[in-house]
């Protein structure tokens, strides 16, 4: 396996540039950390970069964008979400009925008794997000449908342990799914988030994208440089998030980007 470009010089940057025509750029960790553009990154952003709506993926898009026109998921069913409300505007926006999320927010433990978890027949899947109102009530019922019924679908936005924030890390979506994965005893049927392949079939799908003539960008090894390789894309690592340089030159080094960068505030520096 080759060793990573680091780009360094302007030289560097100009060939790396001219391999591709397409950029997906992961955010958090690479533009900013929390509600903190990263240093660098407010000059690098006024280089007259267009974001057009509909340039946007996050795993919520994705999830809603893959089970209604590539799932084909039933007009008839709902989805069960254990999640916020972003990803309810995601469903919302593909016209997915669903269940769940905020309306089992507040949850009475004072009241609480098993009885009062009632089915509703038209939930034919579960998808399982980032959720800081997660609660005992949302597991229950997301576990019910999906024990009780073998058709019923188990989807995650993502499966990222972890995230970064605040200068630190904390539990991200796949750990707010561990409890519903252990007490199931089964694997999701599908992984909308990076590094699995259907935010990327979403991504080409509505893009038309070439992948050969496509980079992912991304801070983190296991999710954003994996989603590029998994795809056929090419990666730029970047060394403001969660994975250092030392990940990626180590002996025993498992994921390798093809080129790496201290910061994508760097372009700024680079581009003069």
């Amino acid at each position: 396996m080759s060793e990573p470009v680091k780009l360094t010089d302007a030289s560097a940057y100009e060939s790396f540039l001219d391999k591709y025509d397409t950029f997906l750029i992961d955010c958090d960790g690479v533009i900013w950390h929390g509600n903190n553009v990263l240093p660098n990154l407010r000059e690098a952003l006024s280089l007259n970069i267009e974001i057009h709506d509909g340039e946007i993926f996050g795993s919520a898009y994705a999830s809603a964008y893959y089970i209604k026109n590539v799932l084909k998921f039933p007009k008839e069913k709902k989805v069960y979400v254990v999640g916020d409300v972003g990803i309810i505007e995601e469903l919302e926006s593909e016209g997915i009925r669903y269940a769940g999320a905020n309306e089992d927010s507040n949850f009475d433990t004072s009241n609480w008794d098993f009885a009062n978890i009632k089915q509703d027949p038209e939930v034919g899947a579960v998808l399982c997000g980032f959720d800081i109102h997660v609660n005992y009530l949302k597991y229950a019922k997301a576990f019910t449908y999906l024990n009780s019924n073998p058709e019923c679908l188990f989807f995650l936005t993502n499966d990222d342990p972890t995230f970064p924030a605040n200068g630190t890390i904390y539990p991200g979506g796949g750990a707010i799914a561990a409890p519903l994965i252990t007490a199931l005893g089964r694997k999701p049927d599908g992984i909308f988030g990076k590094p699995n392949k259907p935010m990327l079939d979403c991504i080409i799908q509505h893009l038309n994208l070439n992948p050969e003539r496509t980079c992912m960008i991304g801070d983190r090894l296991d999710t954003d440089i994996l989603f590029g390789i998994n795809g056929g894309l090419g990666t730029l690592f970047v060394l403001t998030g969660v994975n250092k340089e030392q990940d990626i030159l180590a002996m025993d080094a498992r994921i390798i980007p093809d080129y790496y960068m201290a910061s994508l505030g760097d372009i700024s520096v680079l581009d003069k």
